[in-house]
């Protein structure tokens, strides 16, 4: 599944990274702690977070993941974004708390 499918399916906003929401998403991973995440996400997964600061993006990057959803209606700094722009890393939000979202993405990507 496409993330422009995934942003239209849950209502995301797009923040940055407009450049590569026509990627394909293969699964999710939800982690605050950016050392589990590099050590558990795999490429091509999108991330939940409630993390809003550029290290995000660095380890989006370096994990290859699809994009990030940053939830709870947090906003990203102004140097997230402009490493997302960068890196051409989506990062999105919702107002969506992380269960819910993590629910409707898990079961969006698992429809048969």
């Amino acid at each position: 599944m496409r993330i422009t499918d995934i942003i239209k399916e849950l209502d995301l906003k797009v923040i940055s990274g407009n450049s590569s929401i026509t990627n394909e998403v293969t699964g999710g991973y939800v982690s605050d702690l950016l050392s589990d995440v590099i050590g558990n996400a795999r490429e091509g997964n999108i991330w939940i977070t409630v993390q809003t600061h550029q290290n995000v993006v660095a380890v989006a990057s370096l994990k290859d993941l699809a994009a990030v959803i940053i939830v709870k209606g947090l906003q990203p700094d102004s140097d997230t974004i402009e490493k997302s722009n960068i890196e051409n890393i989506p990062v999105l939000s919702t107002e969506t708390d992380t269960f819910n979202i993590a629910g409707r993405l898990y079961e969006l990507l698992n429809k048969k």
